[in-house]
C-alpha cells in the first residue's frame, strides 16, 4: 500500500486515494491535518484500515531487491540533490504541518540531505570482513568471511512529529542503502513530510516495493504494524509508554526503540558561563524544545549559578517567538494546544511548590513562550518527567558528586552536555553518567547524522541509530569459510 501523494500546496489539498502496488485505490476515510499556529485544516490524508496495512506488508514481503550498491547509492544521492533544489518548498511544508519556525525547518532539510548523502556513501562500502583460521594449533588452512544481507522480512517503521522529515529519513534511507523493504507509518500529526520524502525517492528511481507509506489512526492500525507475520524488525521513535507497549507486543521480532529523554546540561564552577548559557538557551528553545535531546534540566554549580541565570534570562528574553512562517522568528509553536497546556500546568505546579518563574509561561493556543524557572527541586514534575517543550528549569548543586547523582536520578538515560575544562571532571562524567552520549562544552543533542545515537534505561535498549549503526541493525550478518588457496 502506498499512501504517497504530491505535497499540499494549499488548505484545499486532499489526498483521498491510496496506491497499493501501483494501483489507485479509493479511500473514503480521511484524517485532517491542522496548522498548529492558525488551527486551519491544511489538508487530509487517507485513513488506512487494518486490511490496508496487511495488504502493504503482503505487497512488500515477496519482493527481492536486486539493486547493486551503485544503484542504491545513486538513488539516495539523487534524492538528496533533488531536495537541495527544493529547500523552500520542503521547509514550508514542515512549518505548515508542525508549527516549527522557518529557521528550524530549513535547518532540518539540510539534515535530511545529510542523511541521504551519508546513506548513499555508506551503501558503496564493502561491509564484509575476513581472517585466516591458522591462528591457533586447532585452526585449519581456511579463511573466514562475513557479509551483511538484507532482512528476510519487512521493516515496520513508526515515526513521531518533532522532526517530521528527518526522523523519517533516518528510518528510510538506511533501509534503501541495505536493499530492504519498509512499511512506514508517520505520525498522523505531521504526515505530509513523509509523503514528500517518499515522492523524492520514487522520483530518484526507488522501486515502490521498497517503501510503502501508511497513514491512519494508531489506535486502529498500530497492533498490525507490530505483529504482522511479515515483519522482521520494528523500529520506533517516540514516547516511552508506546515503546514499552511495542516491546510487549512484538514477540519474537527485533525491536529498535528510540524513546524519550530528560537531558541535562551540567555547568561546573570552572565553566565559561557565557558559553554555557548561550548553548543552554539554544538547546532548550530550538525546535520549540521538542527534541528528545533538548535541554530538559540545567544543573548549575552554586558558585556560578547567579551569573548563569542572569545570562540565561537575558538570552531567553531576546529569543523571538510567534508566527512560524516569519523568517525572522526564532521559535514557532509546539505541536498542538494540548502540549502547550501541559507545559503551562507543569510550570504552574512547580511555582506552587516553590520554584521561581523568571520569564515566560505565556500560552496562546499552541504558541508557548520560552520559559525560565529557578529554584527547581529534582522532585518537581517539570524535571522528574520529560517536559517536551521550551522550558528551562535551573537546579543548583554543590559539587560534582551531587551533579552526577542529579543527572542519574531520573528514569531516562539519553544524552547530556557538560561545561567544564577540567579533565578530571570530564573523565568522571564520561565514566559515571548513565546516558548514551556525553558532549563536552556542547548541547546534549549535538551530533551529525553518522553519529551512533541512542540511550539506556527508559530512553532505549542501548541499541544505536545514526546511519552506520542503523544499516547494521537492518541486516543479517552471515559467516562463511573457504579453503585457503
Amino acid at each position: 500500500m502506498n499512501a504517497v501523494t504530491k505535497p499540499p500546496r494549499s488548505p484545499a489539498f486532499r489526498a483521498e486515494r491510496l496506491r497499493i502496488g501501483g494501483e489507485q485505490v479509493a479511500c473514503e476515510r480521511a484524517i485532517e491535518v491542522r496548522n498548529p499556529y492558525t488551527g486551519e485544516v491544511v489538508g487530509t490524508v487517507p485513513k488506512a484500515s487494518v486490511e490496508d496495512v496487511r495488504r502493504a506488508f503482503a505487497f512488500a514481503r515477496p519482493y527481492k531487491a536486486r539493486l547493486t550498491r551503485y544503484e542504491r547509492s545513486q538513488i539516495l544521492l539523487k534524492a538528496a540533490a533533488l531536495l537541495r533544489t527544493r529547500v523552500e518548498e520542503a521547509s514550508d511544508l514542515i512549518t505548515m504541518e508542525s508549527g516549527l519556525c522557518k529557521k528550524d525547518s530549513t535547518y532540518e532539510i539540510g539534515r535530511v540531505c545529510d542523511v541521504l548523502t551519508f546513506s548513499g556513501m555508506e551503501a558503496l562500502k564493502d561491509d564484509g570482513q575476513s581472517f585466516s583460521c591458522d591462528l591457533t594449533p586447532h585452526g585449519k588452512n581456511r579463511r573466514v568471511f562475513t557479509r551483511r544481507d538484507p532482512l528476510l522480512g519487512v521493516i515496520s517503521a513508526i515515526t513521531p512529529f518533532n522532526h517530521p522529515m528527518n526522523q523519517v529519513a533516518h528510518k528510510v534511507a538506511p533501509s534503501v542503502a541495505t536493499n530492504n523493504r519498509m512499511v512506514l507509518k508517520p505520525t498522523e500529526k505531521t504526515p505530509f513530510s513523509a509523503y514528500y520524502l517518499a515522492d523524492l525517492l520514487y522520483e530518484a528511481g526507488l522501486p515502490p516495493e521498497m517503501l510503502q507509506v501508511v497513514t491512519g489512526d494508531p489506535r486502529e492500525i498500530a497492533d498490525e504494524l507490530i505483529t504482522n507475520e511479515h515483519i522482521d524488525l520494528v523500529t520506533f521513535t517516540g514516547g516511552v509508554s508506546i515503546g514499552k507497549y511495542i516491546a510487549s507486543k512484538a514477540g519474537y521480532k527485533r525491536t529498535v526503540l528510540e524513546l524519550g529523554g530528560n537531558d541535562p546540561v551540567i555547568v561546573m564552577e570552572d565553566a565559561d558561563v557565557e558559553e554555557a548559557a548561550t548553548l543552554a538557551a539554544q538547546g532548550s528553545y530550538k525546535n520549540s524544545g521538542q527534541r528528545c535531546t533538548a535541554v530538559k534540566r540545567m544543573l548549575v554549580h552554586r558558585k556560578v549559578a547567579d551569573e548563569f541565570v542572569e545570562r540565561l534570562l537575558a538570552k531567553t528574553k531576546a529569543w523571538t517567538y510567534g508566527d512560524p512562517s516569519d523568517p525572522a522568528v526564532e521559535m514557532g509553536t509546539v505541536i498542538d494546544e494540548a502540549a502547550a497546556r501541559l507545559f503551562e500546568e507543569r510550570v504552574n505546579e512547580a511555582v506552587a511548590q516553590g520554584a521561581r518563574l523568571l520569564h515566560g509561561n505565556v500560552r496562546r493556543g499552541a504558541l508557548y513562550s520560552p520559559t525560565v524557572l529557578d529554584g527547581v527541586s529534582p522532585a518537581m514534575t517539570v524535571v522528574r518527567q520529560e517536559t517536551f517543550g521550551p522550558v528551562s528549569p535551573v537546579i543548583r548543586f554543590n559539587d560534582i558528586d551531587e551533579a552526577i547523582a542529579l543527572s542519574n536520578g531520573t528514569a531516562y538515560g539519553l544524552s547530556s552536555g557538560v561545561f567544564t575544562n577540567r579533565l578530571d571532571y570530564i573523565a568522571r562524567f564520561v565514566s559515571e553518567l548513565h546516558v548514551g552520549s556525553v558532549n563536552v562544552r556542547e548541547v546534549p543533542g549535538y551530533r551529525i547524522e553518522l553519529t551512533p545515537f541512542g540511550g539506556i534505561k527508559d530512553s532505549g535498549q542501548g541499541y544505536k541509530e545514526g546511519v552506520q549503526e542503523t544499516m547494521k541493525g537492518y541486516t543479517n550478518l552471515k559467516t562463511f569459510s573457504l579453503p585457503q588457496f
